[in-house]
């Protein structure tokens, strides 16, 4: 049998794990290695020193299990994250992380900018967010607003059981969807209650079946 590459065998170790984790691992200096989930992206390269503040480098300044939370100061988004350090013969080698999204607790509406002044809409009213002229738009039952939030921050602040992320430009409250169709490539259309089409895009297509189970 043909030896497994080290970049191989972790991309067989990642399908073990949820869609929504990020696997990344380090040696005492810098990444060797980094698979982005669909939640949270870090946007590490192997090769990126280990910053001070990380999850890895508590783990390997103190050689112990770290887990906790890092808020958006280190990698510009929030998450939580757990940090293994191993050994080889008695020596420090590195780590393993798991990187988890951040989910903001208690909030349950989304305030958005109207013509005169601030509205906050509930989430179970908000049908899909949007991405258009670098602009995020928040678009509920008769009526669509603008929020300074990006999709990516919206990722972490919206109930993952009613929200996913199903094309670069869209985010989609799946209570609101009334039929999924199938598209060109492996895609998807989203028909919304509202008469509304959203694109599922290929690279978000088999994220959104496994999230739905279709």
């Amino acid at each position: 049998m043909k030896k497994f590459t080290q970049d191989s065998l972790l991309d067989v170790i990642g399908e073990l794990f949820s869609d929504e984790i990020s696997i990344a691992v380090s040696n005492t200096q810098e990444y060797v290695y980094y698979r982005p989930s669909k939640r949270v992206d870090l946007k590490i390269k192997p090769g990126d020193a280990v910053k001070k503040g990380t999850i890895a480098h508590k783990a390997l300044a103190t050689k112990q299990k770290a887990s906790e939370f890092i808020d958006r100061e280190v990698f510009g988004v929030p998450y939580h994250g757990m940090a293994v350090p191993f050994e080889h013969e008695g020596e420090l080698h590195g780590c393993v992380m798991a990187i988890y999204p951040s989910f903001t607790e208690g909030k349950s509406v989304v305030t958005v900018k109207s013509p005169d002044g601030w509205k906050p809409i509930p989430f179970v009213e908000v049908k899909y967010l949007e991405v258009k002229d670098r602009k995020t738009l928040v678009h509920a039952e008769g009526f669509s607003g603008t929020n300074k939030n990006s999709l990516q921050q919206f990722e972490y602040l919206l109930p993952r059981d009613s929200f996913i992320r199903c094309h670069r430009s869209f985010i989609v409250n799946v209570h609101h969807i009334e039929e999924i169709y199938p598209d060109t490539h492996s895609t998807f259309v989203l028909m919304m209650n509202n008469g509304e089409r959203i694109p599922v895009s290929q690279s978000y297509s088999s994220y959104f079946r496994k999230l739905l189970a279709f």
